[in-house]
């Protein structure tokens, strides 16, 4: 249960992913957990930033498109609640459904913007509890965690993102997520104040972002629990992407890139198509006894 799995001493390295096929790929590489952000799905639904978008029903048609694919838990980004209290409430459910395992939920106000863009700005203290309580009164299942994150430390100082995260434990988050540390000493401050086992942490790596890049190995001797990595894979893709198109556009043939792609057969066992005709044909009269 992922509950359980966050007091170990180990670090959860979760990966971000989009859909059911880098979820496949996540998972075969023997990942633990996934991510699922809303700027991936911005990212690649909509070729668009993370400046709040993406709808809910957008996120939880792609949380179910991946949870048919592959079983491993997944922590699932709520943005704002999409709205207020009732509406963080209704994404609880609708997440759950889709089969969530956590939800993450932050205290900006809508439309949100990336952890790592300028110029966010905030809800009251006591609307983010009043959402985070929401959400917890609206689960079906304990095993459902609740993150907690705040964008604090961009527009008041940590020592404000640290007022706020107590407050936010206080109201039944079981996981938070402090919000883009400056420093190793900012990430000293928030693991000294909540590490040891209280709860469990969150670190948040983003490529060229605000906070400092580190290893999972070097998060954990720091105290944290969970490392995402949440837009690496976009990233890496869009340059790939980027580099295949050009050449296409170049050569008029894939010939020059082949040594960087799959061809017909390697993705298809890749991604299991003969395993899954198998599966077909047992059901279908084709295969004998």
């Amino acid at each position: 249960m992922l509950r359980d799995r966050l007091f170990e001493r180990r670090i959860l390295t979760a990966p971000g992913v989009y859909d059911g096929l880098t979820a496949s790929l996540a998972s075969d590489a023997g990942f633990e957990a996934l991510y699922l952000s809303g700027a991936n799905v911005a990212y690649s639904r909509l070729g668009r930033p993370d400046i709040g978008l993406t709808t809910m029903s957008e996120m939880a048609d792609t949380l179910a498109l991946i949870r048919d694919r592959v079983d491993l838990p997944v922590i699932i980004d709520a943005d704002t609640g999409f709205g207020n209290a009732l509406n963080a409430q209704r994404t609880m459910r609708i997440y759950e459904r889709a089969g969530a395992n956590a939800l993450q939920i932050e205290d900006q106000t809508f439309p949100k913007r990336c952890g790592h863009l300028a110029d966010k700005s905030l809800i009251p203290v006591t609307e983010m509890v009043g959402k985070i309580r929401a959400m917890a009164d609206a689960r079906a299942r304990d095993e459902t965690l609740i993150v907690a994150r705040t964008d604090a430390i961009a527009v008041e100082g940590i020592d404000a993102a640290l007022i706020r995260a107590e407050a936010y434990v206080e109201a039944g988050a079981d996981v938070l997520f402090i919000e883009a540390p400056r420093s190793v000493d900012e990430m000293a401050r928030i693991t000294g104040q909540f590490g040891g086992g209280r709860v469990p942490l969150l670190a948040n790596m983003v490529e060229g972002g605000a906070t400092p890049i580190s290893s999972a190995a070097d998060l954990e001797a720091m105290g944290f629990s969970i490392a995402i990595f949440p837009g690496g894979i976009v990233r890496a893709l869009a340059h790939a992407a980027r580099d295949y198109y050009r050449s296409l556009q170049a050569h008029g043939s894939n010939r020059p890139f082949s040594d960087r792609m799959f061809d017909f057969d390697g993705l298809n066992e890749v991604i299991g198509t003969e395993r899954l005709l198998a599966e077909g044909r047992r059901f279908d009269g084709s295969e004998q006894d």
